[in-house]
């Protein structure tokens, strides 16, 4: 799945933000690096995009819900922040439908800029994805009805896609889609959304994206950070190939600045350090607690709805059994624990024992974590501060999965190539792809019905969790076998990732890093179906 780049000696980038400590702000819009393309982007193609809503499953039934993105005061469980979500709660009330159904979602914005709603990882009509140029932003006090069918069951999850860095807010709720034909193989489900948390309690996020942007080491000019310049390749030398690490040190490892190195991640875990890491809305001394009996088949669904933190997930004294990965199925595999980058989600199935049990999402490189508890009969929750064994254990990453047979893309040679190079200069915090901040976009093109090659190259010296819109991918492995499928792939520093898609879902469709902070310095580009 990986080629890997011999980074120069001694470089390294390394940027120490933390979060914690300074009031809130007020709110303001990021810059114009959000706005469409002037360059490169297709018209919509309307009876394309019909024709292909057409095919896809319909049951005839429609699943109606409503979202109002507003701000509200929000208990975390102890400290009480106002902040905006859906609704009045965090996560927002989940969205629910089975395959086929016509999801009519109406949201009514009190927000007071413009939003959206991205259906992440979603194979929808592109007219309905949230996100410019294609689906329309929304403005204050507008409303406006998302409509359209589900094809694929799975865990995904909507967040907003239109002003500036609101992903690392609290906008955001699981969406799942149920397939009523699926073996009954669990007897109870729970749905675990992770997060990183600043605002209210530390610098607002737009504050956190000011100081990122002022020569990338936030307002403490920090001088180990990274060297400028550091946009391309440069004297880079050439690819080999190489499997992605596997060692793993003890999560929470740290520098004393907050932010420190990952084997899993290829180096820096992140660029922001938060006051608290979150599972379902709850910080780690006040957890949520999911019960049920000794000996049940528990289904885990698994969320990262973090901005700038990858989750390195176990849950106490027992092993998790991997069943799907971004909705779709995996062959199984038995893991002690998982790797999450932002905006990927995992199954797993657990048969879970009798006693109170914690499930640990140890923010990868931050030196803290987030936790639930899992209650199935007496005991007492150790202290919030317990890291279970699990988390050293086999830690599962996109390496370990393939695709299940019966989702498995047809095995054929591609009949296109695309690259994404991924650039970053951390001292002015520019992030591009193929050279390109998003504002000076060339999009990438493909034609309905090819097959094609996507080939991710990191060329900086910090991760990405790349997300295309409006598909799914099978990652391909470095003997050119197939993995898993998924719509969200971490790509490490200086290795690359290839992807093959499928072109079968017609229109203009994003194709960004899902660090909160990299995607609005630039770190996004379009897909756009042509003639």
């Amino acid at each position: 799945m990986s080629a890997h780049i011999q980074p120069p000696l001694g470089l390294s980038r390394r940027a120490f933000l933390t979060a914690a400590g300074v009031g809130l702000g007020g709110l303001a819009l990021s810059a114009c690096t959000r706005s469409a393309p002037t360059t490169g982007a297709n018209a919509v193609n309307e009876k394309a995009i019909a024709a292909a809503e057409a095919a896809r499953p319909h049951t005839g039934r429609t699943v109606n819900y409503n979202l109002t993105p507003q701000r509200a005061e929000i208990d975390l469980g102890g400290p009480k922040v106002s902040t905006l979500v859906y609704g009045d709660t965090l996560p927002g009330t989940p969205i629910r439908a089975n395959v086929g159904d016509e999801l009519a979602v109406a949201l009514s914005n009190r927000l007071d800029h413009p939003t959206s709603v991205h259906w992440h990882g979603i194979a929808l009509r592109n007219d309905m994805d949230g996100a410019m140029p294609a689906s329309p932003n929304i403005a204050p006090n507008e409303s406006f009805t998302y409509r359209f069918s589900v094809p694929h069951s799975g865990t995904y999850w909507a967040h907003p896609h239109a002003a500036g860095v609101d992903t690392d807010y609290g906008l955001y709720l699981p969406v799942i889609v149920d397939d009523p034909g699926e073996a009954g193989t669990y007897d109870a489900e729970w749905v675990v959304v992770l997060d990183d948390w600043t605002d209210g309690v530390g610098k607002n996020p737009q504050d956190i994206f000011s100081d990122l942007s002022n020569g990338g080491m936030g307002s403490m000019g920090n001088g180990s950070g990274g060297m400028p310049g550091m946009s391309g390749m440069g004297d880079m030398p050439g690819m080999d190939q190489g499997a992605q690490p596997t060692s793993a040190p003890a999560p929470g490892a740290a520098t004393p600045n907050g932010v420190g190195a990952s084997a899993l991640l290829g180096g820096d875990a992140g660029d922001v350090s938060y006051p608290y890491y979150l599972v379902n809305g709850r910080i780690p001394e006040a957890p949520t607690t999911f019960a049920a009996k000794p000996g049940q088949r528990v289904r885990i669904r698994i969320i990262n709805a973090g901005a700038d933190t990858a989750f390195r997930v176990a849950l106490a004294n027992h092993k998790m059994t991997v069943t799907h990965t971004d909705g779709f199925p995996v062959v199984p595999v038995e893991v002690d624990a998982l790797l999450l980058g932002m905006g990927e989600r995992y199954d797993v199935i657990v048969t879970v024992k009798d006693g109170v049990f914690p499930l640990v999402a140890a923010a990868e490189g931050k030196n803290a974590q987030g936790r639930a508890l899992l209650n199935t009969g007496a005991g007492s929750a150790p202290a919030p501060t317990y890291q279970p064994a699990e988390l050293n254990g086999r830690v599962g990453t996109v390496d370990d999965f393939v695709a299940a047979e019966n989702v498995m893309l047809p095995q054929r040679q591609p009949d296109a190539s695309l690259r994404a190079d991924l650039g970053g200069d951390m001292m002015s915090y520019a992030w591009t792809i193929n050279g390109r901040s998003y504002d000076n976009t060339e999009p990438l093109t493909i034609r309905q019905g090819q097959r094609a090659r996507l080939t991710f190259t990191n060329m900086t010296m910090m991760w990405h969790p790349m997300h295309l819109h409006g598909h799914t991918f099978q990652v391909i492995k470095p003997d050119g076998s197939p993995g898993p499928r998924k719509d969200t792939v971490i790509v490490l520093p200086m290795r690359s990732v290839a992807v093959d898609l499928i072109a079968d879902n017609p229109g203009d469709w994003m194709l960004h890093c899902h660090n909160a902070y990299h995607m609005d310095a630039g770190m996004m580009t379009q897909l756009n179906y042509t003639a």
